[in-house]
């Protein structure tokens, strides 16, 4: 099995130039999608001055079990993914800060976004999950350190998910705002498993706070 099974993955881009860009936006796809999909989604937020990376999962998926098996189920996978992030902020932070970075996940890619923030807490330009959560099974240690430094976050999910659990949301929400994140919740009736316009309007709103704000 291969120990790293995400590296050297290669990663969409849109928009402006790392080198010349005001804020960066990592986004990741969810289970069987891929990287241009969530360009497509992108382009719906209508920010200027802005490099979109989206980098692609090997075999479209960042790990194979559900978020909610206990971790060692999805290793490698998930360390590699995690790992796969860590390298992206790396490059992304050489030519725009952390703080100006938005993290913007859907489905899997938002369970892996939640939960690379609350273990590298920091302050960030907003953390986005959409119809995701912390990974781990019931009972999971919350134990992260660090501090978000007020880093808005914004979850949003349908009332009954088939495949994201009310109560992870909630749990999620809870862990980020113990690590000091300005957290935004939207539970939405009946939605299913899916990104709504509310919700693309929400992540608009705070995205225009990072992409229009004037830098250090």
């Amino acid at each position: 099995m291969n120990a790293d099974p995400h590296s050297g993955q290669p990663i969409e881009r849109a928009g402006a130039d790392l080198e010349d860009a005001s804020a960066a936006m990592v986004l990741i796809h969810g289970r069987g999608a891929r990287a241009a999909g969530m360009l497509d989604l992108a382009s719906q937020l209508e920010c200027d001055g802005v490099a979109y990376l989206a980098p692609q999962a090997a075999r479209a998926t960042w790990y194979p079990q559900s978020f909610l098996s206990p971790i060692e189920a999805n290793q490698p996978y998930l360390d590699s993914a995690l790992a796969l992030l860590d390298e992206i902020l790396t490059q992304i932070s050489e030519h725009v800060p952390l703080e100006r970075t938005i993290l913007l996940g859907f489905s899997q890619g938002g369970c892996l976004a939640s939960e690379y923030a609350a273990r590298n807490a920091r302050r960030y330009g907003v953390v986005v999950a959409l119809s995701g959560g912390l990974i781990g099974p019931e009972g999971t240690p919350r134990d992260y350190d660090g501090s978000l430094e007020g880093t808005p976050a914004f979850f949003g999910c349908s009332d009954r998910d088939p495949h994201i659990p009310l109560e992870r949301v909630k749990e999620s929400v809870e862990t980020y705002e113990g690590l000091d994140a300005d957290v935004t919740e939207r539970i939405y009736e009946g939605m299913g498993h899916t990104v709504i316009p509310d919700e693309i309007a929400v992540v608009r709103e705070m995205a225009s706070g990072v992409t229009t704000s004037e830098g250090e």
